[in-house]
């Protein structure tokens, strides 16, 4: 059974706008007046910032201009900062929730992906040598590392879930689409806020942001946010709970306007994450083609060895390696904004880094097999941006220029213990009964990446009439990615273990870590393109249809390579092809009941041809994974949202999505556990026609709350009900479907109920997974291919309370 924690809160009536091709009715009172009246909306809206709210238009900056979520042609997802505090939804894993088609995974900060409409990077280890499919942006400021996904958002004002390849505006890396998240800005009138959250595990919650003027000129602004739990599986080997939570997060901004027409805003922030963590429990066995002798149930017997339970909701395990998930991100950026000729000139300069310090149990057991598996990695990017919007009657356009250069290094270790002997050689040698020939087996792997990406983009935006718009974009990029990768073997007393060495115990050695090193790089010219027509048949309603022609970025592979018999590196895959991406989307808007409600939809198609696909190899050390082009994927789908709200005391959501997302030619995968493993087993599969991994065919979230006036200590405000509920069908766990790995569909519900005063006080008590559903976020196939499969337990019924002050 899997399932993934939930909390979901009212979603904006525009929330999750999506594409079908539909024409309606005209209009004939609509032209003139209609735009007038979408205009005064987004003009008093600009004024207060942006909010996601019932019966308030939103503002967004999907398109790097401010306008009206309604009125982009974007299937588009609006959250709320008090939307985000009301439901829980912290950081993106918590997201996915509220937006169906957004997909989160992780094993640990490194090891994460975030997609949408299921692709965007593969599901799997994470490689560094090439791009996510969907790009994370801070106040226009990419995020080139996934890990930062698993930081809690930091005062927030709203965030964008962009769906579908977003590359003209937002670059290569979003062939799925984007999360573009706005924070609260530095005002010119003292305001602050601060927030306590508690509940049951231990979880603690604190919240805090101040702004206002320093001078007539200069305004800061500063947030800080951190969060703790207790873990929810207990180790019963160290006698503690892993999966916890500790955070921290510190953001402050400036902001310096010397005239009307100039702004500078300098930002700085630093996260830290030191949680314990990561690991799993046991889920099932399943028979693989190894020989009955090598497989968990014998491997296991032999060894006297027993997992804590066989119930994975028991929540226990007894992982033996030290277990660390040390995460720490920060940089600083310099925004300037410039009203200058007809438009807004604008640059983002910025610096990031990365410093990632894990522990990992990489055998999954208790048993001293894998003692040790870490990869260390510092990153450092900086990156330019250089645009200029102006906006006419008739004409807006946006041209722009950006410039990446990251640099990581890593050094990994992985070593083994007393009991990979019997574990990991064939029982039927007298070496499997030496703990002394893998005992303290150790490879230190030494890499690092250069990557360097340019480009120049434009977007023209033409009412042709007060109804029909016509948008062409394009995009030209040059990527260069130069890397190396090194792995060194030693043996337990700390000689080197070379090929050269033909004796059977450094046989059996290389059998586990194979030296090897090689040096790929990778430099490429794309042009990406797209054209989106809107028409206006009627007030209140939008059609659109877009096509899109982009891509993804070529890579490297940075955790080693397949060998030929002699041990050698292939390095025909140390390279990776770019993937061509064809992208068909139609969709309609719709808002009725004098803005009280709104209905979209969207129907969409996205072929991919070379998609990056990650391959994992059955052997302990041989691979930690590695990237192939498999031939073509395709998803294809429908999202439909409906919001009203009637009244002031009365408000409801439901967005759905369909996600058909499937190989459509892969004849050369990895094959699935209960395929490999035997002499005669295949040594890849045709897998063309599975669904990719992931990825839930239904996905839902619902809700609505309901309010009555009241009044609590001298405030005047209401009392307020709410109920957020979501749902996804099964999905598979595994990058080649598998029996074993395929997670139940589930659902889950959280109840809020407290009471707000306008901008001064909520307090508010929750529930979440209200029913204790039990669920698993994750499954994993053991390494060896000897049938043992683990996951990780979603979250259990957890309650606490919320108390918001704001002045």
């Amino acid at each position: 059974m899997i399932r993934k924690s939930s909390s979901r809160r009212r979603l904006a009536p525009a929330a999750i706008p999506l594409t079908l091709l539909l024409l309606l009715a005209a209009d004939p009172a609509f032209a003139a007046e209609g735009a007038a009246d979408d205009t005064a909306a987004a003009e008093s809206v600009a004024g207060e910032g942006p909010q996601a709210a019932y019966g308030n238009e939103i503002v967004v900056t999907a398109r790097r201009r401010s306008e009206t979520a309604q009125d982009v042609p974007i299937a588009i997802s609006v959250v709320g900062g008090d939307q985000i505090d009301s439901t829980g939804s912290f950081n993106v894993g918590r997201l996915q929730q509220l937006a169906p088609t957004l997909q989160f995974y992780t094993s640990n900060p490194r090891n994460s992906a975030v997609n949408i409409r299921g692709i965007g990077a593969p599901f799997g280890l994470t490689n560094d040598g090439i791009e996510q499919g969907v790009g994370i942006y801070v106040d226009d400021v990419y995020y080139s590392r996934v890990a930062s996904a698993t930081f809690d958002f930091l005062d927030v004002a709203q965030i964008e879930v962009l769906r579908g390849p977003q590359g003209t505006l937002y670059g290569k890396n979003t062939t799925a689409g984007a999360i573009n998240i706005t924070t609260n800005q530095p005002t010119f009138d003292f305001e602050g806020k601060a927030e306590l959250s508690i509940g049951d595990l231990n979880f603690k919650q604190a919240k805090a942001a101040i702004s206002g003027p320093l001078s007539d000129r200069l305004a800061a602004r500063i947030a800080v946010s951190a969060t703790s739990r207790r873990g929810t599986i207990y180790n019963v080997t160290t006698d503690r709970w892993i999966q916890s939570q500790d955070n921290i997060g510190l953001r402050g901004q400036l902001l310096w306007k010397p005239t009307d027409t100039l702004s500078v805003t300098l930002v700085g922030d630093w996260n830290k994450q030191d949680a314990v963590c990561c690991g799993s429990v046991f889920v099932r066995t399943g028979a693989t083609q190894r020989p009955l002798t090598r497989q968990y149930a014998a491997l296991a017997a032999a060894q006297g060895y027993i997992v804590p339970s066989t119930n994975p909701f028991d929540r226990l395990t007894d992982l033996d390696a030290n277990l660390n998930a040390g995460n720490e991100i920060g940089g600083v950026a310099l925004r300037v904004k410039w009203d200058v000729g007809p438009g807004t000139l604008t640059s983002i300069t910025a610096w990031r880094y990365w410093d990632w310090q894990p522990e990992n149990d990489r055998d999954f057991t208790g048993l001293p097999i894998v003692t040790k598996s870490q990869n260390p990695s510092q990153q450092n990017q900086y990156t330019q941006e250089l645009r200029y919007n102006v906006s006419g009657d008739r004409v807006d356009f946006v041209l722009g220029g950006f410039a990446f250069y990251q640099r990581i290094d890593t050094q990994g270790t992985e070593a083994h213990g007393a009991a990979s002997s019997r574990w990991t050689l064939n029982p039927t040698s007298a070496l499997a009964n030496d703990p002394t020939v893998l005992d303290g087996l150790t490879a230190r792997n030494t890499q690092y990446l250069k990557n360097t990406s340019l480009a120049l983009f434009g977007q023209l935006s033409w009412k042709i009439t007060d109804r029909l718009t016509v948008q062409p974009g394009a995009r030209i990029n040059y990527d260069k990615k130069d890397g190396y990768y090194q792995r060194l073997v030693f043996a337990g007393d700390g000689s080197p273990v070379t090929r050269a060495l033909t004796d059977p115990v450094s046989v059996a050695r290389l059998g586990v870590f194979t030296p090897q090193e090689y040096a790929p790089s990778f430099s490429d010219w794309n042009f990406s393109y797209d054209l989106t027509a809107t028409y206006k048949p009627a007030r209140g309603m939008l059609v659109y249809a877009t096509y899109a022609k982009t891509f993804k970025s070529g890579g490297i592979n940075q955790n080693g390579v397949p060998t030929d018999g002699a041990g050698n590196p292939l390095l025909g895959a140390a390279t990776i092809r770019p993937e061509a991406v064809d992208h068909y989307e139609a969709g309609l808007k719709t808002e009725y009941w004098n803005g009280k409600g709104t209905f979209n939809l969207a129907i969409f198609r996205t072929d991919i041809g070379d998609y990056q696909a990650n391959v994992n190899n059955g052997q302990f050390g041989v691979l930690r994974g590695y990237l192939a082009n498999a031939d073509k994927v395709r998803t294809q789908g429908i999202e439909a949202d409906v919001a009203i709200r009637p009244s002031e005391r009365f408000n409801a959501y439901v967005n759905g999505a369909y996600t058909d997302a499937k190989y459509r030619r892969f004849v050369d995968a990895p094959c699935p556990p209960e395929l490999s493993g035997g002499t005669n087993s295949p040594a890849n599969c045709d897998i063309s026609g599975a669904r990719l991994p992931g990825v839930s065919k239904w996905a839902l979230s619902f809700g609505a709350e309901v309010n009555v006036p009241a009044s609590l200590f001298g405030q005047e405000g209401q009392v307020y009900l709410g109920y957020d509920g979501s749902y996804r069908s099964n999905f598979s766990s595994n990058a080649s479907p598998s029996i074993y790995t395929w997670v139940d569909g589930y659902s889950l519900s959280n109840i809020r109920v407290g009471f707000r005063a306008e901008r001064r006080l909520d307090v508010f008590g929750w529930v979440r997974n209200a029913f204790d559903r039990d669920y698993i976020d994750q499954l994993f196939v053991g390494p060896g291919n000897t049938g043992l499969i683990t996951g990780l337990p979603g979250d259990p019924r957890t309650w606490g309370g919320t108390i918001k002050f704001g002045f």
